[in-house]
């Protein structure tokens, strides 16, 4: 793709000129327990309290706002399991054009009512993000509507360039920036900014491990079509990238790691508990690599990590947490295995209360297959501290003479 279909500077600033008054001012903290526990400058670009919840508004207002009053007339429709479905539905709402959006019959409920609530029309159609892609397209194609792209177009790239804009200006001394990836739209937008204000800064992206679409993309050349997509980031969970957003990547960005989903997990859970911020899985995944060691630097360099998102689901929220917890050494699941016989349940309870611990929840039965005629089954649930503590609880109750597997 020839250099003169990369967005400019010039773009991004005329995109921030279009948007001032509509975007909610967020901020660029530096964390100080962060500092502590990481041993670097870290600055949290705190896009998660943007309107809709996500950095998706920028690029869906630009988009929008450039359409000829023909085109506004028309509608326009959009397709998406949440952040984007929000973004385009409120946007279109600020400026007087009618949305349409289709979105999976799996989306989140929360993130369907709220797309409602912003005004768009939405219709659930198939299981899966790519269903409702089809859908968005066809429905452009017979009602004359405008599509627009979650991050393959120019004017949406150059709206999400004004998230770089911000954090070369509120994080000046920050060495490295990391971005979140899905589509690519967001880091070839704050990369194209970043590049073009303070070259010697780094720009790194990160993506789920199921989902490394720019990665693969990265080491082929060209788009490429994930065979499967697996990760609770579900706001970065894409099958490709686009030619446009992977060239912007090749131009600007110096380099794309992967995470894990029990490295996401552990992020979500330090920021819910130490810094009081509820992000997403896919807004996590930046402090995700900065934790596991993944953005390189120098090892004291200032780092400002993009939060981009804070739509989750209240029940996802939970079953996160819990996996954040057991990830992070918090949270031990045992199967206990004990003969049947008076007092010695008793006596597996006596010596876990004896190791200090918090009792979650104990499941006593007789009917595992693999257990003979004088055993018993005892799967406990127990808050310990961290790793070292789980082991230190797994050998105590060994050296008791217990049966004891992890589960």
């Amino acid at each position: 793709m020839p250099t003169d279909a990369l967005v400019t500077l010039d773009e991004i600033e005329g995109a921030r000129a279009g948007l001032a008054g509509v975007l909610r001012p967020t901020p660029t903290e530096r964390s100080d327990t962060l500092e502590r526990l990481l041993g670097r400058p870290i600055y949290l670009k705190c896009e998660y309290r943007q309107r809709t919840g996500s950095f998706k508004i920028r690029g869906a207002y630009h988009r929008i706002a450039s359409l000829a009053p023909s085109e506004r007339e028309a509608g326009v429709v959009a397709a998406s399991a949440g952040n984007h479905a929000q973004g385009v539905a409120l946007a279109a709402r600020l400026i007087g054009v009618h949305a349409t959006i289709f979105m999976p019959e799996s989306a989140a409920f929360p993130k369907v009512d709220a797309t409602r609530d912003y005004g768009a029309d939405v219709q659930l159609t198939g299981s899966v993000v790519d269903d409702a892609m089809e859908a968005a397209v066809r429905f452009a194609r017979e009602h004359g509507a405008v599509f627009i792209p979650p991050f393959d177009d120019p004017a949406v790239i150059a709206g999400q360039g004004t998230l770089g804009l911000e954090v070369v200006e509120q994080a000046p001394d920050a060495e490295t920036i990391v971005v979140p990836v899905g589509g690519g739209g967001l880091i070839a937008g704050v990369a194209a900014a970043v590049k073009a204000a303070r070259p010697g800064t780094r720009v790194v992206g990160v993506e789920a491990a199921g989902a490394a679409a720019m990665a693969e993309a990265l080491v082929g050349g060209s788009p490429v079509s994930l065979g499967q997509v697996e990760t609770m980031a579900d706001g970065i969970a894409v099958r490709s990238v686009s030619a446009l957003t992977l060239a912007h990547a090749r131009a600007y960005v110096d380099d794309v790691v992967t995470v894990s989903e029990e490295q996401i997990s552990r992020a979500l859970l330090l920021l819910l508990e130490r810094c009081k911020a509820v992000v997403e899985p896919s807004g996590a995944v930046g402090l995700a690599a900065v934790m596991a060691g993944k953005v390189g630097g120098a090892p004291a360099s200032p780092v400002c990590v993009v939060l981009s998102g804070g739509n989750i689901d209240p029940l996802v929220l939970a079953r996160v947490v819990q996996h954040g917890l057991s990830a992070s050494g918090r949270y031990l699941v045992l199967r206990v295995l004990l003969a049947d016989r008076p007092g010695e349940l008793a006596g597996l309870l006596s010596a876990v209360a004896g190791l200090g611990l918090n009792v979650i929840d104990v499941n006593h039965h007789r009917e595992a297959g693999d257990l003979s005629l004088d055993e018993v089954e005892v799967r406990l649930t127990l808050e310990t501290r961290d790793p070292a503590h789980r082991d230190e609880v797994v050998r105590v109750l060994r050296n008791h003479g217990n049966r004891v597997e992890t589960a």
